[in-house]
């Protein structure tokens, strides 16, 4: 395999914008490179995402490596100490955002399907460049599965060379309270919908969190609030919105999760509502994907065949990862949880490197996976 190309074309698709929904400039230089690297099959579909094939020379099973190429961006008021689109190279690390998150996993799966042998391959290996994963995980996803029809899936976010065998979902709760308008000069003619929302808030972080031996706790965070109308001059809110994010464990359900909060005997009096958030996005070719945001947690056992084959495949790279979980939530949360088709996740760099000021790459790191990728197709797809 040829690493400095690697870490070139890692450099290259870093210094490319590619913000959520705004992929196009990143996705039409992961394709052509598909195309140099000599993909039997390259396409870019309906939402944008860039797919590349390799068919192997017998017939076998479908390995999909699925990478998202959206970043999210530059946090107002976030202080840089090198340019987060310049690939900077400093010591055996790389900077930039999408480093970590996750361009170098992408080049990674791009650099080793192109290295194997096709005529030891029994079965096709897919590569997809996933857009929007940031605002709708699992959303393009689904696309590129109905299409390609995938045995197996690897999730390449980051596991510090680990081999991840679950992860948690997520949800979006939207709690309303619903009050009466009046003129602030007598607030008494009015029903404050802002301060009924103290009182739900203060209720709901009562909730204790539930816990999983492998996922973890079932985290809820509030995230915002707002009140209506805003700015409300000289006007009683009558209506409170606030949101939260719930980090979901294996078996919860929408229901289930709605009603630790709408069945709280503290509230029983007061006027609100929850549900699961609802939205639109419109991808750069003017795709629209509508989100209903319940993203399930999902769990593949230890002993299952696609671990153990994914995991003679790392040890076979000179590898030697331990079982872990992804406490995000990720495209698998479509791949394993809602179409039931295996997925692993196996990627450089750790959890905490996603999303922060002087996102940074390892390029040992970058390397190792690079092999880890190529021995899980060899071991998956063993002519």
């Amino acid at each position: 395999m040829d690493f400095e190309s690697l870490i070139a074309f890692t450099k290259k698709i870093v210094r490319q914008e590619s913000f959520s929904c705004e992929e196009g400039a990143v996705i039409n230089l992961i394709a052509a490179e598909m195309r140099a690297l000599g993909f039997d099959r390259v396409w870019i579909d309906k939402n944008g995402s860039a797919v590349g094939e390799i068919t192997g020379a017998k017939p076998g099973p479908t390995l999909l490596f699925d990478a998202h190429c959206d970043t999210v961006g530059i946090a107002p008021g976030s202080v840089w100490t090198r340019d987060p689109f310049g690939a900077n190279m400093e010591g055996s690390y790389m900077y930039g955002r999408g480093a970590a998150d996750m361009k170098g996993a992408l080049a990674a799966m791009l650099y080793a399907a192109s290295s194997a042998d096709k005529s030891k391959l029994g079965g096709r290996v897919v590569v997809s460049a996933s857009v929007m994963e940031e605002v709708f995980e699992g959303g393009a996803l689904k696309t590129i599965m109905d299409e390609t029809k995938p045995d197996f899936v690897v999730i390449g976010e980051s596991t510090q060379l680990n081999l991840s065998r679950g992860g948690r979902g997520r949800a979006e709760i939207h709690v309303e309270t619903i009050g009466k308008p009046a003129h602030s000069s007598s607030p008494q003619l009015g029903i404050n919908a802002a301060l009924m929302m103290t009182r739900v808030i203060a209720e709901i972080e009562k909730i204790p969190p539930k816990e999983h031996p492998l996922l973890g706790p079932a985290i809820l965070a509030l995230t915002d609030i707002i009140s209506e109308p805003y700015p409300a001059y000289s006007v009683i809110p009558a209506r409170c919105k606030a949101t939260y994010d719930r980090r979901l464990l294996t078996g919860e359900t929408p229901e289930s999760v709605l009603d630790e909060i709408t069945s709280l005997p503290a509230l029983k009096e007061i006027n609100f509502t929850a549900r699961i958030a609802e939205s639109d996005h419109t991808a750069y070719t003017g795709e629209v994907l509508h989100a209903y945001k319940f993203f399930p947690a999902w769990e593949l056992d230890e002993g299952s065949d696609f671990v153990q084959m994914a995991l003679r495949g790392l040890h076979a790279s000179g590898l030697n990862p331990r079982f872990s979980t992804y406490r995000f939530c990720t495209n698998a949360a479509y791949s394993m949880s809602a179409a039931n088709v295996p997925t692993i996740g196996f990627g450089p760099g750790a959890e905490g490197d996603a999303h922060v000021v002087d996102e940074k790459l390892s390029l040992d790191d970058l390397e190792k996976t690079a092999r880890g990728y190529l021995g899980i197709i060899n071991s998956v797809l063993a002519g």
